[in-house]
């Protein structure tokens, strides 16, 4: 006999375990704040443009070819940017105590489709740090490029700089409770469902009837012990004894 499950049995559950899923809920979201602002390390972003593009001659013309010329080689400049030839002199300028392979964690280079735009983005714990890293790592490969490519394409376009009140861009502590929250709601439910179906008592009537297969004749109602008057009930039982013992009598 397959089981079916009505809203009014759902709503009924959730009734039920209203108190753990909205207890489970706020522990997840707690859990989060706690993480989000104490545990784990802000993250503050700079980042610097750089444009690749053909030094004009004389005439001060460019060309289709020149321009694909110039978007063939952002592929290459994207990996000479990170290699040791480049970091190695920004560790050294810019005096940070830190590995070739660490800086290379702290940055990104992107670029967008069929643009001659560079973006060097730089990630770390101190925003003084990120806006140096930018801007050195810029200037040194601007530089350093004439040599290793004998060419002179490369202008910077903007620079990073260091505002007033920097804000990080990781972690996120509204979204990530926001997350916490959602996860956590489900998992209540879920959990709330999960104890409903493993509970096997019995509740009502109905349930009687279906694990029997027997009718219900008759049902005690609840009583509320606190309406009841206990000494009227021990002189009704006290009558009936005295009743039974005077029919046993005669």
């Amino acid at each position: 006999m397959e089981e079916t499950i009505s809203l009014k049995d759902i709503f009924q559950t959730l009734k039920k375990r209203l108190v753990l899923i909205i207890g489970i809920t706020a522990a997840a979201v707690a859990v989060s704040a706690l993480v989000s602002y104490f545990l784990l390390t802000p993250m503050y972003q700079s980042s610097t443009q750089i444009l690749v593009n053909k030094t004009y001659d004389e005439t001060n013309t460019t060309t289709s070819a020149d321009v694909r010329t110039n978007l063939e080689l952002i592929n290459t400049y994207n990996e000479i940017i990170i290699s040791p030839r480049i970091l190695d002199p920004v560790i050294e300028e810019t005096g940070i105590n830190a590995s070739v392979s660490q800086i290379r964690n702290m940055v990104s280079v992107n670029s967008h489709n069929d643009s001659q735009v560079v973006s060097i983005r730089v990630e770390s714990e101190d925003p003084a740090q990120a806006v140096e890293l930018a801007n050195t790592i810029a200037l040194v490969f601007q530089r350093d490029i004439v040599e290793l490519m004998n060419v002179d394409n490369v202008s910077i376009l903007s620079s990073a700089e260091l505002s007033e009140n920097p804000s990080p861009i990781s972690p996120n502590p509204t979204l990530n409770m926001a997350i916490a929250f959602v996860v956590g709601m489900m998992g209540a439910v879920g959990l709330a469902f999960l104890l409903e179906f493993l509970d096997n008592t019995l509740k009502d009537e109905e349930g009687v009837e279906e694990a029997l297969g027997l009718p219900v004749l008759a049902s005690i109602a609840p009583i509320d012990i606190k309406t009841v008057d206990v000494k009227e009930l021990r002189d009704d039982d006290s009558r009936l004894s005295r009743t039974g013992r005077g029919n046993l009598g005669a």
